[in-house]
């Protein structure tokens, strides 16, 4: 018997609104990117992510969540995720190494729409503590703050250094590593007053020297990831030896014959 799908006609305003905006910025990154104004660029897609980020929570807080908002969303991360950070790091840095370097921008590109796909058949089955793979908004993040970081102190990139990091992004973006999501943290709950100056101290350090401060919290989300995997491998393996060995003893205790010191007395 088949199933017929219900369309529902109309969408939610707000939340698309705030998509919308997300989709404008990635795209005025991308013109950015290819007329050479990589700063501008770089802010368009950090304001990209912001609306991002709201699109969701206020589809969550006016109970406005679709299928149609859910997979529009997707799209335009795609080009203000995929194809604009992509285009941007390969006219920023890639660009004089030729086809080595237009193949790493292809890579952070298909590996953005894998990672996207995904996410998005695997919704409703992953914890949600995590994230399977780099989110693409991060990946674009770390290289539209590194690109404000270079502009900011006129460094100038390394071709082959960038291309590794490319590579190794778009690696993270498809491979199993987790990274923190955050989702289970929920703003409304009562907190201790130092979570707040915590806050406030993350904050002030950004409007102080949002360059290099931007650059480093991105840096250290992307780190953190592999760093974690690791320490989860290890605490892994360290259980399992202490299994074994415990196995181990059990069955030798087991084994071991009866001697007159231990044998009951008739």
């Amino acid at each position: 018997m088949k199933k017929h799908v219900t369309l529902q006609r109309g969408i939610y305003i707000l939340p698309s609104l705030f998509t919308s905006a997300g989709l404008f910025a990635g795209f005025y990154a991308l013109i950015g990117a290819v007329q050479g104004r990589f700063e501008l660029a770089a802010w368009a897609i950090i304001i990209a992510a912001i609306f991002d980020m709201l699109d969701g929570r206020v589809a969550r807080l006016l109970n406005a969540e679709t299928a149609f908002g859910a997979e529009y969303d997707s799209l335009c991360d795609m080009l203000s995720f995929g194809i604009a950070p992509a285009v941007l790091v390969y006219m920023w840095a890639l660009a004089p190494l030729g086809k080595p370097g237009w193949l790493a921008a292809f890579l952070i590109a298909a590996c953005s729409a894998l990672r996207l796909a995904r996410f998005n058949v695997q919704v409703g089955s992953q914890d949600k503590r995590y994230f399977q793979g780099l989110p693409t908004p991060a990946t674009a993040l770390l290289l539209a703050s590194a690109v404000l970081y270079h502009e900011q102190g006129h460094y100038l990139p390394s071709a082959w250094l960038w291309w590794v990091i490319s590579v190794a992004l778009a690696w993270l973006m498809v491979s199993g590593v987790r990274f923190i999501s955050g989702k289970d943290l929920d703003l409304r709950q009562k907190r201790g007053h130092s979570a707040l100056v915590v806050m406030l101290l993350v904050i002030a350090l950004i409007m102080l020297d949002p360059y290099r401060i931007l650059f480093a919290i991105f840096l250290a989300y992307v780190l953190h990831g592999p760093m974690l995997s690791v320490w989860q491998h290890r605490k892994v393996k360290r259980y399992r030896i202490s299994r074994h060995l415990a196995s181990r003893r059990k069955r030798e205790k087991a084994s071991k014959p009866n001697t007159p010191e231990n044998t009951p007395d008739a």
